[in-house]
């Protein structure tokens, strides 16, 4: 079997713990023969690192917000992440455009359709393969954070009432996609997420022609944090 592409994308809460295993998952991947890149949003390029400064410490009105964000996007996807997938490359990207229909759509109400208009109009019908969503209760989340950060950026200091919007929406977004969605239980042990999620990265690696490699064979990820915020 021919091997090829597949785009990758985590999202969840700020503290739903997705961080903490981005390098388990790279390392997994690149045991398997993968040809990796791993990436974030916003950012992911030179002009969206600087995109994501604004973003995440200047108050902006939400049009702008969100129109930033796809700026950074459609540049991240036309120079980085489509010339990857076309030459044969796997993504695995810290988030994507299901944080936008999540926080700008949900969290902060603009609604999904502007956020969809955007996603037609960058991505062109294409988006990830596979999206591992972690969730958490709000309370979690927020305890998670609480220990975590010593600074926190102009969205993690947002009300509950809007993560619980955040939440809702990721919910609808996996409701709608059950084929691309797969919901995490991130409330348990990293083992127990860990060996659901070399099932499913198993899964993934078996359809498109690679022989995977058994994770209890690999090395434990260095610690650290991801390209993403440790979210």
């Amino acid at each position: 079997m021919t091997r090829s592409a597949c785009f990758i994308t985590l999202e969840g809460l700020d503290g739903a713990g997705k961080s903490t295993h981005i390098p388990w998952i790279e390392e997994r991947l690149r045991r398997a023969g993968v040809d990796l890149l791993s990436t974030r949003e916003p950012g992911g390029t030179p002009l969206g690192e600087i995109l994501r400064e604004l973003l995440l410490h200047r108050p902006m009105d939400l049009r702008t917000e969100t129109l930033l964000m796809f700026a950074a996007r459609n540049e991240h996807w036309r120079t980085r992440i489509l010339p990857a997938l076309e030459g044969g490359q796997w993504v695995l990207c810290d988030r994507y455009t299901d944080a936008s229909f999540a926080y700008q759509g949900g969290g902060r109400s603009l609604g999904a359709e502007p956020v969809r208009i955007l996603e037609d109009w960058v991505q062109q019908g294409r988006g990830p393969d596979c999206t591992l969503l972690f969730d958490v209760p709000l309370e979690t989340a927020r305890e998670r954070l609480s220990q975590g950060r010593a600074h926190s950026d102009r969205f993690e200091r947002e009300d509950a009432a809007f993560f619980e919007r955040t939440r809702q929406a990721y919910h609808a977004r996996a409701a709608a996609d059950p084929g691309r969605f797969r919901v995490i239980d991130a409330r348990r042990g990293i083992a127990e997420i860990r060996a659901e999620l070399d099932g499913i990265l198993e899964e993934l690696l078996r359809a498109r022609g690679y022989a995977p490699v058994s994770a209890a064979s690999a090395p434990p990820a260095a610690s650290g944090t991801s390209p993403g915020s440790p979210a």
